[in-house]
């Protein structure tokens, strides 16, 4: 009997409908776990209607989206639970916007503020937000804290819309180390949605195309070719130490 593959998400005839306009119709959509992907369409593609949805911030109209072999459940109010260890950075809320970054981070992490501090803010593009207020950052700041929290919560599940509209390419090669690291490191599966593949291509291994709502095309990113070549140079390298041993030394 063939092993069942085990995805952190699997979608099936997913349609979704705001009165008679369709804006997602996918027939299948399989995401496997410890992996980066990258949706990419323009606007009114369904890119970020997919995040809501595996997100639990929407509810689909048809179809199913089950989450480690699960539909999410809601409660007494139609409201959708979803798990503690999905984050998605666009349902940060800033309750207190008046307030400045150190002490939203402060208020969130306590005596841990120093360390998250030095870690995320000692340099590089956001060194200067620690100072700032909170109602005075971008999206793209907004989209940084957020990655924060996900990476101190250790969520199975990250989800960032919008990724990199609001960076310069010095913030994104910041964000893009930060995230891929918290990739290899601690297995996160990570869901990221752009309106193109210009820099998601680097460093994602699965690209998903969308658009009208539909998927068009699916293909790797670049940094699965870059894997495969550096286990390939790996390989290449232990052979050549496994010969020179059976030839011993040169005399």
């Amino acid at each position: 009997m063939a092993k069942m593959k085990r995805l952190i998400f699997k979608v099936n005839n997913l349609e979704k409908k705001y009165g008679s306009i369709s804006a997602l119709d996918l027939k299948k959509l399989d995401i496997h776990p410890g992996t980066i992907y990258g949706i990419v369409g323009n606007v009114g593609s369904g890119k970020s209607t997919l995040l809501n949805i595996l997100a639990g911030s929407e509810k689909e109209s048809s179809g199913t989206v089950l989450y480690e072999n699960n539909t999410y459940k809601s409660n007494w109010l139609g409201k959708i639970q979803t798990p503690d260890d999905i984050f998605y950075t666009k349902s940060l809320s800033l309750n207190t916007p008046n307030s400045k970054v150190s002490s939203y981070i402060t208020d969130k992490f306590g005596k841990k503020k120093n360390i998250i501090k030095n870690r995320y803010f000692k340099d590089g593009s956001f060194k200067n937000l620690w100072s700032r207020n909170l109602k005075s950052i971008s999206k793209g700041e907004l989209n940084w804290l957020g990655m924060i929290l996900a990476c101190e919560a250790d969520p199975r599940v990250l989800l960032i819309d919008d990724y990199s509209v609001y960076f310069n390419s010095k913030m994104e090669k910041d964000f893009r180390s930060k995230i891929t690291s918290m990739n290899r490191t601690l297995g996160t599966t990570i869901i990221l949605s752009s309106p193109t593949d210009r820099d998601l291509k680097h460093f994602v291994s699965v690209l998903i195309f969308l658009d009208h709502g539909h998927i068009w095309k699916i293909r790797s990113g670049l940094s699965r070719g870059n894997n495969r070549s550096q286990k390939n140079d790996r390989n290449n390298r232990n052979r050549n130490r496994s010969r020179n041993r059976r030839r011993g030394p040169k005399r």
